[in-house]
């Protein structure tokens, strides 16, 4: 048999098929080492074959498979060709998504453990050998165990009852679970009408993508649910997707109190062993569902009966490294792989999504209503102007402080948002106007209260915190800005007895950094919990009457398209986390923009309302979805050659252009708005593009840009445009 195999190697050099003679065992999927120029390398075979051009006398032979089985399966093979045909890239770097990445690298396999279990009967064992016959008696009892716990409590018996063979040895693989303490509580499923009707008509349409649009708090997980309880009950799997990794532990415990074990998660934040036996549990059949974030829809599960995607407007199912795709775009590939149904959930959807759904080309599904029509918190929006006319310099106005005084002390939790780390935003010299900036990156860096630093929070570098200004000389340095570090400390200042958590990236680090804070919450551990934007999305706090907005004005005013629909969708899910219980809810919305119509459509819950303003603006603008933003950024070590890049890959563009300008609606080069990333400098080229535009001439100028230190690459409707 001959093998088309790909080789593990992301250069455009070898991206092609190269054909190996194998043995019988050799399956497609499969990883295997083959010989390659003069050493050996990894590949995929990708098909087999009876025969081959090439002569049988220079065919070379695989030398063995890595695994036993294959590790991709046929639909990944199908869907890996055409994700390196839509995004230009290597094959290679494709087939990486579908596998854990240390198994790729040979860093991760089973995990064994040596068990004892006792030699079949009759055997002697010396009376006066105490322990021994304490560990045969354990044995008896429980069948097998753990050579290291026996060894731990019976000492040097199990040796002496091994070398006589009354005890055998055995190796078993076991797993590693992530999360092993998560198992959540069985509760009544019986659905509401509306979630019925919402199941229903997602049973029913003949539309492959349906979208679910229900407010905070109408009941769509119960809904994910049932749909993915169904297809279990019908033979087939199911892809959950959230996010972020923050809501994996609360939403893999209400999987797993519905469906036991069959609930796999993965996720970044999982150790290399626990992301392969999670992966190994998909890929072996033992779980049936996939839950976690954007990686998660690269699940090694076949036969799939339903992917829901949850908070679907949320930017982070953009992904930002090579190749730069949209979650939504392989989750529809897979849908329609395996016919099943695709559902997008969001009380707040993206506006493109919406007008899909609004066209007909997706099924929506509303749910306008909160679970027993529970009134949604009434939001208020105060004025921060005549906070500092009244000389308050706090981060809480003065309506603020009241309800949260009343909160805690009518016995309810608060929650408080502020969408930035840190203490303060920067540090500045009053006197000459100097700002803080990092040596690799071109932005201010933040002032740390709790390690007493300055930190960049793009490279993550840390410096000692100024004692004079390096520019003027000067001493008088100011703390300009609120981040929730300073945040809790006001707080503590302003209630003593509150207990209080915070959580951000700063308070989030390790697996279970996440989960630990929202488990104290929900356990009422703390009164108040403050955070970045980790704290809107998909919690249910019962106990949550109030929560309050900080700074409201901080996404609406970014150089960004989509500022308004941003600051939209957060204010309207980080306000829904209140009142969701019995007890009626309140927001406090702080801004500095009171009459902004973004945040009075927010304060009011009107999507419609914010919506049809919305694409009547992109309408006549022509920014998407009535167009396309299509972006070329060229990042290098040497600015020289960087130049050197844009210029090349530019002078090819605007031949495009030239030869096609009516597809055009923008075009021009620039450096980015952060010029240098960890020491890496930033040139872009942007283009606004018509539908007939020539996406794959732009695709293919990018990838044949070679060049040693820089990296060329198209980034299409960039979630962030910075």
């Amino acid at each position: 048999m001959i093998a088309e195999v790909i080789i593990d190697i992301a250069h455009s050099d070898v991206d092609k098929i190269f054909d190996y003679a194998c043995d019988e065992n050799i399956e497609a999927g499969m990883r295997v080492v083959v010989p390659f120029a003069r050493s050996a390398a990894t590949g995929f075979v990708m098909r087999l074959k009876e025969k081959s051009d090439v002569p049988p006398e220079k065919l070379k032979k695989i030398y063995r498979a890595e695994e036993d089985y294959p590790a991709l399966n046929r639909e990944c093979l199908s869907l890996a060709g055409k994700l390196a045909a839509r995004y230009r890239c290597p094959m290679a770097l494709v087939l990486r998504l579908f596998l854990p990445t240390e198994m790729r690298t040979g860093k991760v396999g089973e995990a064994k453990r040596t068990f004892a279990r006792l030699a079949e009967e009759p055997f002697t064992i010396d009376p006066r050998a105490k322990k021994q016959l304490a560990l045969a008696e354990f044995l008896r009892e429980n069948g097998k165990a753990d050579t290291v716990f026996l060894r731990e409590r019976f000492g040097s018996a199990l040796k002496a009852l091994t070398d006589k063979k009354i005890v055998l040895l055995e190796k078993e693989r076991v797993l590693r679970d992530p999360y092993r303490g998560i198992s959540g509580e069985r509760a009544d499923h019986t659905l509401t009408p509306a979630q019925r009707e919402a199941v229903k008509k997602i049973g029913e349409t003949d539309r492959t993508v349906c979208l679910l649009h229900g407010v905070t708090g109408s009941g769509k997980t119960e809904v994910y649910l049932d749909l993915i309880a169904k297809q279990l009950a019908a033979g087939r799997t199911a892809i959950f997707l959230v996010p972020e990794i923050s809501l994996t532990p609360q939403m893999l415990s209400q999987l797993r109190a519905r469906f036991g074990p069959s609930a796999a998660i993965l996720h970044s934040g999982l150790s290399a062993g626990e992301r392969f036996d999670e992966w190994r549990r998909l890929r072996e059949g033992d779980a049936r569902i996939a839950i976690g974030a954007r990686s998660a829809i690269f699940a090694p599960v076949e036969n799939i009966g339903v992917i829901v995607i949850d908070e679907e407007h949320d930017g982070s199912y953009s992904s930002e490294s090579s190749p730069r795709y949209n979650t939504f775009d392989i989750a529809l590939l897979r849908a329609q792989y395996n016919r099943c149904k695709l559902v997008l959930g969001s009380a707040t959807p993206s506006v493109e999504t919406y007008k899909r759904a609004k066209d007909g080309e997706f099924e929506l599904i509303r749910m306008p209503d909160r679970i027993n029509r529970r009134a949604l918190p009434e939001v208020e929006i105060v004025d921060m102007r005549r906070e500092v006319r009244r000389g308050n310099p706090s981060p809480f106005s003065i309506v603020l402080r009241e309800k949260l005084k009343n909160c805690l002390d009518g016995g309810n939790q608060a929650i408080l948002f502020l969408n930035r780390r840190g203490y303060s935003q920067t540090v500045m010299c009053r006197d000459c106007g100097y700002v803080a900036k990092c040596e690799h990156c071109d932005v201010s860096l933040t002032y740390h209260s709790e390690e007493d630093c300055l930190k960049c929070h793009y490279c993550g570098t840390k410096y000692h915190l100024l004692r004079g200004c390096p520019n003027c000389g000067g001493v008088h340095l100011g703390y300009v800005g609120t981040g929730t570090q300073r945040v809790v400390g006001e707080l503590k200042k302003l209630f003593p007895a509150a207990r209080i958590l915070r959580m951000d990236n700063d308070t989030t680090s390790g697996k279970e950094g996440h989960y630990k804070i929202l488990k104290q919450f929900a356990e009422r551990q703390a009164d108040v919990l403050v955070g970045t934007q980790m704290v809107a999305k998909g919690h249910d706090f019962p106990s949550v009457t109030l929560v309050g907005i900080l700074d409201a004005d901080m996404s609406l005013h970014f150089p960004d398209y989509r500022s308004g629909e941003r600051t939209f969708q957060l204010v309207t899910q980080v306000a829904g986390r209140s009142g969701r219980a019995e007890e009626k809810g309140e927001v406090v919305l702080q801004t500095y923009d009171p009459e902004n119509f973004i945040l009075r459509f927010a304060a009011k819950y009107d999507y419609e309302g914010f919506y049809e303003h919305e694409i009547a603006m992109r309408a006549g603008t022509a920014f998407p979805p009535f167009a396309k933003i299509v972006r070329v950024m060229v990042v290098g070590e040497d600015e020289k050659e960087a130049l050197e890049a844009l210029k090349t890959v530019y002078r090819q563009l605007e031949a495009l252009y030239a030869r096609m300008s009516d597809k055009f609606l923008f075009f021009n080069k620039m450096h980015s708005p952060i010029k240098r990333i960890r020491n890496k400098f930033r040139y872009q080229t942007l283009m606004r593009l018509t539908d007939g535009a020539p996406l794959r001439e732009i695709y293919e100028i990018c990838a044949a840009a070679d060049y040693k230190k820089t990296l060329v690459y198209v980034e299409e409707n960039p979630s962030n445009l910075s």
